[in-house]
């Protein structure tokens, strides 16, 4: 009984979760992400000094561009980052085979 828990388990976590890794060509080498976590850190910058502007007498031309500026940055950061997502079926299997388990 608990070999077939096993087995099942392991086969639903196998299909459940895709590495990320496994989609990239090359390999990510430190120089790279100390790089990307740099440049992610200047945005980050640039986000805050654009929050703390004072913006009551700008034009509205001068807003718009701040507003366009802002949208590029957020889908950049949000693009770069990297993070393993689960769906919530997943979740939900994760935590009725913890349940069982335990």
């Amino acid at each position: 009984m608990k070999k077939s828990l096993m087995l099942m388990l392991v086969a639903i976590m196998s299909l459940t979760f895709s590495p990320l890794q496994a989609s990239n060509d090359k390999p990510v080498t430190p120089v790279e992400t100390a790089a990307a976590a740099a440049h992610a850190e200047s945005l980050l910058n640039r986000l805050n000094e654009i929050k703390e502007m004072d913006r009551s007498d700008m034009s509205r031309v001068e807003k718009r561009e701040l507003r366009k500026e802002v949208k590029a940055i957020k889908a950049d950061l949000k693009s770069s980052s990297n993070g393993i997502y689960l769906s919530v079926g997943a979740i939900i299997i994760i935590i009725l085979l913890l349940i069982l388990i335990l």
